[in-house]
């Protein structure tokens, strides 16, 4: 069954996953504990989409079961009716910097229909070229650093000193970054997250390009996104030693084989919902007040190319009386 032809409320339905996993990891905002934000980011997730009518698997997830307790790879998720859809997620991307306290951390989830995503199982690394829509169909992720720069500034009418880099904040990406230097242009280095950086060369456009390596799961959900908002997206394997080489080979990957937008996520049946867990570029923080949390979620679809912008106001009292097994309330320790 097709992801939007049974319930076309679905998409609003999987917000709330983000929304939920947002609100219970808020409280450890700042306070040093990495386990504890993803602990409550990952239960608050996992219970609101399996209130959901869907057949779901997880292909993008904590982890193998052996690793993960919950949302780990090829885990069931929904109600067992309705479409049946691969499921990626990030409860938080950017564990880090919820737990410093610092900007930029977002829940994610995508769907699209079942045995559409890419499965990255042991690459655990892509070098990857994100732009939006007015240049993406100039980046190729085989040119040089600067002919890809020069490419993004003339399709976006600008020079190439205007154009704005956006990287994680890696040794394995100075290689890039001294490139990208040499050309004049400006860089936006992110130490987490490139999930919400990636996005950033898509929506309210605060960087041109996103140019690095980063983690192979965030590159399968940032395709989910790319796709709706009608930008580009290219990865290559990138083999940290001769095992991940080894394990590339034997799946028939090489440093030179190039993943399109369409390898890491066929067709256009997709669906993305991010809400903001931390104030970044595209999303404010959850907020706490009083009585009330306050979210702030953005949501897409492929197929229809809309994207909506969700403000909302929750009250835990009340969904706690609605029969809510999440907890909400303030944490004094672990």
């Amino acid at each position: 069954m097709s992801l939007f032809a049974s319930d076309k409320n679905l998409a609003l339905e999987l917000v709330r996953g983000t929304e939920a996993a947002v609100m219970a990891s808020g409280r450890w905002f700042g306070r040093g504990s990495k386990n504890d934000v993803d602990r409550a980011a990952v239960e608050a997730m996992r219970y609101m989409l399996n209130s959901v009518s869907m057949k779901g698997v997880v292909v993008i997830g904590e982890g193998e079961k052996d690793e993960a307790p919950m949302l780990f790879n090829g885990e069931e998720l929904g109600r067992g009716d309705g479409p049946e859809v691969d499921i990626a997620v990030d409860p938080i991307d950017g564990t880090r910097l919820m737990a410093c306290g610092l900007g930029g951390a977002i829940s994610v989830v995508a769907a699209a229909d079942r045995d559409s995503m890419f499965s990255p199982q042991d690459l655990f690394y892509l070098d990857k070229i994100v732009t939006g829509p007015e240049a993406a169909d100039f980046i190729d992720i085989e040119a040089p650093v600067h002919v890809n720069l020069r490419r993004v500034a003339k399709a976006k009418n600008k020079a190439v000193e205007d154009v704005t880099v956006v990287m994680l904040d890696r040794p394995r990406n100075d290689a890039i970054r001294e490139e990208v230097c040499k050309m004049g242009a400006r860089i936006r280095l992110i130490p987490d997250g490139d999930v919400s950086g990636a996005l950033t060369t898509c929506w309210n456009a605060t960087a041109d390009l996103l140019l690095g390596s980063g983690g192979s799961p965030e590159a399968v959900i940032t395709a989910c996104a790319v796709k709706c908002l009608g930008g580009n997206m290219q990865c290559r394997p990138y083999f940290r030693n001769e095992e991940d080489e080894a394990k590339g080979k034997a799946r028939g990957l090489t440093r030179h084989t190039v993943l399109t937008l369409d390898d890491l996520v066929k067709g256009d049946n997709v669906f993305f919902a991010a809400t903001g867990a931390s104030d970044g570029d595209m999303l404010k923080g959850v907020r706490y007040q009083g009585q009330q949390i306050h979210t702030s979620s953005i949501c897409m679809r492929g197929k229809s190319g809309t994207v909506r912008y969700i403000s909302a106001v929750h009250s835990p009292k009340k969904l706690s009386e609605l029969g809510s097994a999440i907890d909400y309330s303030p944490r004094h320790g672990s």
